[in-house]
């Protein structure tokens, strides 16, 4: 069975980033587990909280979901950056997930604009 979530191509791309983070992260220097354990942690929330958002009935409640999403990509990102600093990640990883982040934070906040949409159809 197929859930309806893993159709959206936020989810997908959400998907192959929190995979690759994981990938990149797989043998990092001793000494930054706290840094990896949280960019781990924040990018595998994001594909999560799609999922759980597009599971939740009322559209509120869905937008928050999307939110905490959205709020994980940014997360990211200063994550990210730490690990350059540490050499968890190089800066071509950094330009390659900033690049993939930046759209999926662009997508996350169209499918809260289109949620929010939707809550104005109904309510009216």
């Amino acid at each position: 069975m197929k859930f309806l979530f893993e159709d959206l191509l936020v989810y997908q791309k959400a998907m192959i980033v929190a995979k690759l983070i994981l990938r990149l992260t797989s043998e990092a220097p001793k000494g930054t587990a706290s840094l990896v354990d949280q960019l781990r942690r924040a990018s595998m929330s994001i594909p999560a909280n799609l999922a759980e958002g597009c599971g939740r009935w009322h559209p509120n409640d869905r937008k928050q979901f999307f939110w905490i999403a959205r709020g994980s990509v940014n997360e990211c990102i200063v994550f990210i950056e730490l690990g350059v600093t540490q050499n968890v990640l190089t800066e071509e990883n950094q330009a390659e997930l900033r690049n993939k982040l930046e759209e999926i934070g662009r997508m996350i906040t169209g499918l809260i604009a289109a949620t929010a949409k939707h809550t104005l159809k109904t309510s009216t």
